[in-house]
């Protein structure tokens, strides 16, 4: 497991761990990284992609265990609010709003060995 010196520096570290590893799997699918962290009022993307034509905005979910649930459920309705104000930020900064989009969530489950990533790619719409 990772450890840091408090709770918050492990929870970052075991982050920026998780959206690395969420990067590889992603170009290695063929999606082309734009950003990552970005971060407004509004909230922060951890990933904005492409996939083709498609730009992507992409959650990561980091986790060690499963004492505070997987990382799907992670996603609540607030994230999901904040994430769509977020990306529409970044649309319209970015000149992108011709552009279809889609929320992918990333889990990345390091509690054994043997790393788990799971993509789910629509995991949510605009609507929430």
């Amino acid at each position: 497991m990772l450890s840091g010196a408090g709770m918050g520096n492990g929870r970052s570290r075991l982050g920026r761990i998780g959206e690395d590893l969420a990067v590889r799997e992603l170009e290695q699918r063929g999606y082309a990284v734009m950003a990552r962290r970005y971060r407004r009022r509004s909230g922060e993307i951890d990933i904005v992609a492409t996939d083709g034509p498609t730009v992507v905005f992409v959650e990561v979910k980091a986790r060690d265990g499963q004492a505070f649930g997987g990382g799907f459920e992670a996603v609540t309705a607030l994230k999901r609010k904040r994430l769509v104000a977020t990306a529409r930020d970044f649309l319209a900064r970015h000149r992108l709003h011709d552009r279809p989009c889609r929320f992918d969530v990333i889990a990345v489950d390091l509690a054994d060995e043997a790393v788990k990533i799971e993509l789910i790619r629509n995991a949510f719409d605009a609507t929430g």
